[in-house]
Protein backbone atom coordinates (compact mmCIF):
# COMPACT_ATOMS: atom_id res chain seq x y z
CA UNK A 1 0.00 0.00 0.00
CA UNK A 2 2.48 2.41 0.80
CA UNK A 3 4.35 1.35 -2.59
CA UNK A 4 1.35 2.72 -4.61
CA UNK A 5 1.58 6.08 -2.91
CA UNK A 6 4.09 7.12 -4.15
CA UNK A 7 3.15 7.65 -8.05
CA UNK A 8 0.31 10.24 -5.95
CA UNK A 9 2.99 11.81 -4.24
CA UNK A 10 5.06 12.27 -6.72
CA UNK A 11 2.22 13.64 -8.74
CA UNK A 12 1.57 16.04 -5.88
CA UNK A 13 4.97 17.72 -5.40
CA UNK A 14 5.30 18.08 -9.36
CA UNK A 15 1.72 20.12 -9.25
CA UNK A 16 3.28 21.89 -6.22
CA UNK A 17 6.33 23.32 -8.28
CA UNK A 18 4.37 23.72 -11.23
CA UNK A 19 2.21 25.94 -9.24
CA UNK A 20 4.83 27.67 -7.78
CA UNK A 21 6.55 28.40 -10.94
CA UNK A 22 3.43 29.72 -12.21
CA UNK A 23 3.39 32.20 -8.75
CA UNK A 24 6.64 33.17 -9.55
CA UNK A 25 6.09 33.67 -13.22
CA UNK A 26 6.87 37.00 -14.61
CA UNK A 27 6.14 39.31 -17.57
CA UNK A 28 8.45 40.65 -19.77
CA UNK A 29 10.49 43.88 -19.35
CA UNK A 30 10.88 45.77 -22.82
CA UNK A 31 13.91 48.76 -22.73
CA UNK A 32 13.91 51.51 -24.89
CA UNK A 33 15.88 54.52 -24.87
CA UNK A 34 18.12 57.20 -26.21
CA UNK A 35 20.97 55.96 -24.24
CA UNK A 36 23.10 54.26 -26.47
CA UNK A 37 25.50 51.24 -25.24
CA UNK A 38 29.07 53.03 -25.06
CA UNK A 39 28.47 53.76 -21.53
CA UNK A 40 27.37 51.79 -18.59
CA UNK A 41 23.48 53.59 -18.30
CA UNK A 42 21.58 50.59 -20.32
CA UNK A 43 23.51 48.26 -18.07
CA UNK A 44 22.78 49.79 -14.75
CA UNK A 45 18.89 49.39 -16.15
CA UNK A 46 19.33 45.99 -16.63
CA UNK A 47 21.15 45.59 -12.80
CA UNK A 48 18.44 47.36 -11.40
CA UNK A 49 15.67 45.35 -12.94
CA UNK A 50 17.43 42.08 -12.27
CA UNK A 51 17.91 43.48 -8.41
CA UNK A 52 14.10 43.60 -8.14
CA UNK A 53 13.82 39.71 -9.77
CA UNK A 54 17.13 37.89 -10.60
CA UNK A 55 14.52 36.01 -12.75
CA UNK A 56 13.02 38.65 -14.53
CA UNK A 57 12.99 38.25 -18.65
CA UNK A 58 15.01 41.98 -19.30
CA UNK A 59 14.50 42.57 -22.88
CA UNK A 60 16.11 45.60 -25.31
CA UNK A 61 13.69 47.40 -28.36
CA UNK A 62 16.33 49.57 -29.20
CA UNK A 63 18.50 52.12 -27.35
CA UNK A 64 19.69 54.11 -30.63
CA UNK A 65 17.39 56.65 -30.86
CA UNK A 66 18.59 59.86 -32.10
CA UNK A 67 19.12 61.89 -28.82
CA UNK A 68 16.16 63.56 -27.76
CA UNK A 69 13.75 62.60 -30.58
CA UNK A 70 10.72 61.60 -28.27
CA UNK A 71 8.37 61.28 -31.66
CA UNK A 72 10.92 58.42 -33.12
CA UNK A 73 10.76 56.68 -29.39
CA UNK A 74 7.33 56.63 -29.56
CA UNK A 75 6.82 55.36 -33.18
CA UNK A 76 9.25 52.59 -31.97
CA UNK A 77 6.85 51.31 -29.44
CA UNK A 78 4.03 51.73 -31.47
CA UNK A 79 5.81 49.41 -34.58
CA UNK A 80 6.80 46.66 -32.01
CA UNK A 81 4.50 46.86 -28.57
CA UNK A 82 1.88 44.89 -30.41
CA UNK A 83 3.89 41.65 -30.74
CA UNK A 84 4.40 41.56 -27.00
CA UNK A 85 2.19 39.49 -25.02
CA UNK A 86 -0.55 41.50 -22.83
CA UNK A 87 1.10 41.96 -19.45
CA UNK A 88 4.55 42.59 -21.04
CA UNK A 89 6.19 45.99 -19.21
CA UNK A 90 7.71 48.76 -21.83
CA UNK A 91 10.52 50.95 -20.08
CA UNK A 92 10.38 53.69 -22.32
CA UNK A 93 13.28 56.72 -21.63
CA UNK A 94 13.87 60.03 -23.91
CA UNK A 95 13.73 62.41 -21.65
CA UNK A 96 15.01 65.92 -22.44
CA UNK A 97 12.91 67.38 -19.18
CA UNK A 98 14.28 64.85 -17.09
CA UNK A 99 13.99 66.85 -13.05
CA UNK A 100 11.56 68.82 -14.38
CA UNK A 101 7.91 69.24 -13.99
CA UNK A 102 6.83 66.43 -16.31
CA UNK A 103 4.61 63.48 -15.06
CA UNK A 104 6.44 60.03 -14.80
CA UNK A 105 3.40 58.03 -15.39
CA UNK A 106 2.60 54.00 -16.31
CA UNK A 107 -0.09 54.14 -19.33
CA UNK A 108 -2.44 50.81 -18.98
CA UNK A 109 -3.82 50.27 -22.45
CA UNK A 110 -7.01 48.26 -23.04
CA UNK A 111 -4.80 45.09 -24.54
CA UNK A 112 -3.52 45.27 -21.09
CA UNK A 113 0.15 46.39 -21.67
CA UNK A 114 2.10 48.79 -19.81
CA UNK A 115 4.34 51.37 -20.58
CA UNK A 116 6.55 53.39 -17.57
CA UNK A 117 8.37 56.70 -18.38
CA UNK A 118 7.97 60.61 -18.65
CA UNK A 119 4.43 61.69 -19.99
CA UNK A 120 5.90 63.89 -22.50
CA UNK A 121 4.32 62.84 -26.00
CA UNK A 122 6.43 59.29 -25.87
CA UNK A 123 3.07 57.52 -25.71
CA UNK A 124 1.44 59.19 -28.35
CA UNK A 125 0.71 56.58 -30.44
CA UNK A 126 0.41 53.84 -28.21
CA UNK A 127 -2.51 55.77 -26.79
CA UNK A 128 -4.06 56.50 -30.05
CA UNK A 129 -3.91 52.95 -31.75
CA UNK A 130 -4.49 51.05 -28.01
CA UNK A 131 -6.42 52.97 -26.21
CA UNK A 132 -5.63 54.18 -22.60
CA UNK A 133 -7.27 51.91 -19.82
CA UNK A 134 -5.83 54.02 -17.08
CA UNK A 135 -2.76 56.18 -16.64
CA UNK A 136 -1.21 56.89 -13.21
CA UNK A 137 1.71 58.65 -12.08
CA UNK A 138 3.96 57.20 -10.07
CA UNK A 139 4.15 57.92 -6.74
CA UNK A 140 8.05 58.53 -6.39
CA UNK A 141 7.95 58.39 -2.28
CA UNK A 142 7.56 54.73 -2.36
CA UNK A 143 8.09 53.71 -6.37
CA UNK A 144 11.71 54.51 -6.48
CA UNK A 145 15.39 52.99 -6.26
CA UNK A 146 16.61 52.86 -2.63
CA UNK A 147 19.76 55.79 -2.04
CA UNK A 148 18.71 57.45 -5.12
CA UNK A 149 16.65 60.64 -3.77
CA UNK A 150 19.77 63.09 -4.53
CA UNK A 151 19.75 61.90 -8.12
CA UNK A 152 17.74 64.02 -10.48
CA UNK A 153 19.11 63.08 -13.92
CA UNK A 154 18.68 59.73 -14.36
CA UNK A 155 15.09 58.61 -13.98
CA UNK A 156 15.49 56.01 -16.55
CA UNK A 157 17.67 53.77 -13.60
CA UNK A 158 16.26 55.68 -10.43
CA UNK A 159 12.39 55.14 -11.39
CA UNK A 160 11.35 53.87 -14.40
CA UNK A 161 13.40 50.62 -14.66
CA UNK A 162 12.81 50.26 -10.89
CA UNK A 163 8.84 50.73 -11.22
CA UNK A 164 8.61 48.91 -14.15
CA UNK A 165 10.70 45.59 -12.86
CA UNK A 166 8.76 45.73 -9.95
CA UNK A 167 5.50 45.78 -11.66
CA UNK A 168 6.65 42.99 -13.83
CA UNK A 169 7.60 40.69 -11.45
CA UNK A 170 4.28 41.75 -9.46
CA UNK A 171 6.32 42.81 -6.41
CA UNK A 172 3.78 45.37 -7.13
CA UNK A 173 0.47 45.68 -8.57
CA UNK A 174 -0.74 48.45 -11.14
CA UNK A 175 -2.78 50.16 -8.53
CA UNK A 176 0.19 51.11 -5.95
CA UNK A 177 2.08 52.67 -8.78
CA UNK A 178 0.61 56.14 -7.44
CA UNK A 179 -2.48 57.98 -7.79
CA UNK A 180 -4.86 58.10 -11.37
CA UNK A 181 -4.86 60.70 -13.62
CA UNK A 182 -7.02 61.22 -16.42
CA UNK A 183 -6.33 58.98 -18.94
CA UNK A 184 -7.10 61.99 -22.21
CA UNK A 185 -4.11 63.95 -20.23
CA UNK A 186 -1.57 62.06 -21.59
CA UNK A 187 0.55 64.26 -23.34
CA UNK A 188 0.34 63.82 -27.45
CA UNK A 189 2.43 65.29 -30.14
CA UNK A 190 0.48 66.72 -32.89
CA UNK A 191 1.21 65.30 -36.48
CA UNK A 192 -0.68 64.95 -39.76
CA UNK A 193 -2.93 61.79 -39.59
CA UNK A 194 -3.61 59.90 -42.90
CA UNK A 195 -6.47 61.31 -44.60
CA UNK A 196 -7.84 61.39 -48.07
CA UNK A 197 -8.71 64.06 -50.54
CA UNK A 198 -10.16 63.11 -53.23
CA UNK A 199 -7.84 61.57 -55.36
CA UNK A 200 -5.30 62.28 -52.93
CA UNK A 201 -3.96 60.22 -50.05
CA UNK A 202 -2.23 62.78 -47.32
CA UNK A 203 -0.34 61.74 -44.32
CA UNK A 204 3.80 61.90 -42.88
CA UNK A 205 6.74 60.31 -42.94
CA UNK A 206 7.11 59.09 -39.46
CA UNK A 207 10.18 57.32 -39.75
CA UNK A 208 12.64 55.79 -42.24
CA UNK A 209 13.49 51.96 -42.46
CA UNK A 210 16.81 53.08 -41.42
CA UNK A 211 18.96 49.72 -42.38
CA UNK A 212 17.75 50.26 -46.13
CA UNK A 213 16.68 53.67 -46.20
CA UNK A 214 13.03 52.66 -47.31
CA UNK A 215 10.47 55.55 -46.69
CA UNK A 216 7.80 54.23 -44.59
CA UNK A 217 4.28 56.35 -44.55
CA UNK A 218 1.51 56.54 -41.75
CA UNK A 219 -0.93 56.04 -44.34
CA UNK A 220 -2.43 52.25 -43.94
CA UNK A 221 -3.74 49.84 -46.97
CA UNK A 222 -7.04 50.67 -45.99
CA UNK A 223 -6.90 53.98 -47.20
CA UNK A 224 -4.69 53.27 -49.89
CA UNK A 225 -7.25 50.77 -51.44
CA UNK A 226 -9.70 53.72 -52.05
CA UNK A 227 -7.34 54.93 -54.15
CA UNK A 228 -8.17 51.89 -56.66
CA UNK A 229 -4.95 51.31 -57.68
CA UNK A 230 -3.67 47.72 -58.53
CA UNK A 231 -0.36 45.95 -58.45
CA UNK A 232 1.85 47.14 -61.33
CA UNK A 233 -0.19 50.20 -61.83
CA UNK A 234 1.48 53.22 -61.39
CA UNK A 235 1.54 55.57 -58.21
CA UNK A 236 2.52 59.18 -57.98
CA UNK A 237 4.30 60.09 -55.05
CA UNK A 238 4.77 63.61 -53.55
CA UNK A 239 7.20 64.71 -50.69
CA UNK A 240 7.17 68.30 -48.89
CA UNK A 241 9.18 69.16 -46.34
CA UNK A 242 7.59 72.43 -44.23
CA UNK A 243 4.84 72.25 -47.17
CA UNK A 244 8.09 72.76 -49.95
CA UNK A 245 8.69 70.05 -52.68
CA UNK A 246 11.57 68.05 -51.86
CA UNK A 247 11.12 64.87 -54.08
CA UNK A 248 8.59 63.83 -56.70
CA UNK A 249 7.68 60.23 -58.06
CA UNK A 250 5.87 58.10 -60.31
CA UNK A 251 6.57 53.97 -59.87
CA UNK A 252 4.54 51.32 -59.86
CA UNK A 253 3.09 49.63 -56.36
CA UNK A 254 4.51 46.26 -56.10
CA UNK A 255 3.44 43.38 -53.41
CA UNK A 256 7.88 42.29 -53.45
CA UNK A 257 11.15 44.61 -54.31
CA UNK A 258 11.76 41.86 -56.78
CA UNK A 259 8.59 43.77 -58.24
CA UNK A 260 10.98 46.17 -60.23
CA UNK A 261 14.59 45.90 -61.51
CA UNK A 262 17.44 46.88 -59.24
CA UNK A 263 17.67 49.98 -58.77
CA UNK A 264 14.56 51.05 -59.69
CA UNK A 265 11.41 52.80 -57.57
CA UNK A 266 8.32 51.19 -55.78
CA UNK A 267 5.90 51.70 -53.95
CA UNK A 268 5.02 49.04 -51.46
CA UNK A 269 3.13 47.97 -48.42
CA UNK A 270 5.67 47.41 -45.45
CA UNK A 271 5.25 44.81 -42.62
CA UNK A 272 3.07 47.14 -40.76
CA UNK A 273 0.25 47.26 -43.99
CA UNK A 274 1.16 51.42 -44.64
CA UNK A 275 2.04 52.26 -47.82
CA UNK A 276 6.19 52.65 -48.08
CA UNK A 277 8.53 53.88 -51.18
CA UNK A 278 12.02 52.05 -51.83
CA UNK A 279 14.36 51.72 -54.34
CA UNK A 280 14.83 47.65 -55.31
CA UNK A 281 18.37 47.36 -53.22
CA UNK A 282 18.94 50.84 -53.06
CA UNK A 283 18.38 53.45 -50.55
CA UNK A 284 15.66 55.57 -51.57
CA UNK A 285 15.73 58.14 -48.61
CA UNK A 286 19.72 58.75 -49.17
CA UNK A 287 19.46 59.10 -52.94
CA UNK A 288 16.02 61.26 -52.37
CA UNK A 289 17.61 63.30 -49.23
CA UNK A 290 14.87 62.68 -47.24
CA UNK A 291 14.35 62.65 -43.61
CA UNK A 292 11.59 61.75 -41.71
CA UNK A 293 9.38 63.68 -38.86
CA UNK A 294 6.17 65.31 -38.02
CA UNK A 295 7.28 68.15 -41.04
CA UNK A 296 7.86 65.64 -43.36
CA UNK A 297 4.93 65.04 -45.38
CA UNK A 298 3.61 62.43 -48.64
CA UNK A 299 1.09 63.18 -50.85
CA UNK A 300 0.02 59.98 -52.85
CA UNK A 301 -2.19 59.64 -55.87
CA UNK A 302 -3.04 57.68 -59.03
CA UNK A 303 -0.53 58.70 -61.80
CA UNK A 304 -2.07 59.72 -64.93
CA UNK A 305 -1.95 57.14 -68.05
CA UNK A 306 0.80 57.24 -70.16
Amino acid sequence: MKLNRIPALFAAVCLSTLMAAQAHASNALVLLTDFGTSDGAVSAMHGVAYGVDPQLNVSDLTHNIPDYDIWLGAYRLYQTANYWPQGSVFVAVVDPGVGTARKSVVLKTKQGRYFVGPDNGLFTLIAERDGVAELREIDENVNRLAGSGESYTFHGRDVYAYVGARLASGAISYEQVGPVLPSESVVKIPYQKAVRQGKVVRGIIPVLDIKYGNVWTNIPKALFDELGIGVHERVQVRILHKGKQVDKVVAPFEHTFGGVAQGKPLVYLNSLLDVAVAVSQGNYAKQHHIDSGVDWEVEISKAAAK
